[in-house]
């Protein structure tokens, strides 16, 4: 149980150091040209490769961008976009890991079962 906390938090402090602020929110101009939304984490939209269309809001009178669907191959772009989050994700786990086996492996203090656990964490 210990282990799996501090991986836990490992991985925590690992996505504290990503991006500018947890959550970007980007506020959309009037007239602007359709800009990409802000991400969370740093990691990319599902809809990054689309194309975008700017829509504005009747009752709030702000431009909203919404991805837009235009053929069958839309579907790869987001295909693509799910893989590069997926691919972010897994190197941010693998850092972690990695990590936490090195801090392991120094506070083992020469115990041969902590450096062997440390390593094959590592």
């Amino acid at each position: 149980m210990k282990k799996v906390n501090r991986i836990l938090a490992t991985i925590f402090i690992a996505f504290m150091g990503i991006g500018s602020s947890w959550l970007v929110i980007s506020s959309s101009v009037s007239a602007a040209p359709c800009r990409p939304a802000g991400s969370f984490l740093g990691f990319p939209t599902w809809y990054k490769y689309l194309d975008r269309e700017s829509i504005e809001d009747t009752s709030t009178g702000a431009t909203l961008c919404q991805p837009k669907l235009s053929s069958i191959n839309d579907i790869w772009k987001i295909v693509a976009s799910v893989l590069e989050i997926l691919l972010r994700l897994a190197s941010l786990i693998a850092i972690g890991f990695v990590v936490f086996g090195g801090v392991t492996y120094i506070l083992s203090q020469g115990s041969p079962d902590k450096t062997k656990q440390a390593l094959s964490t590592i």
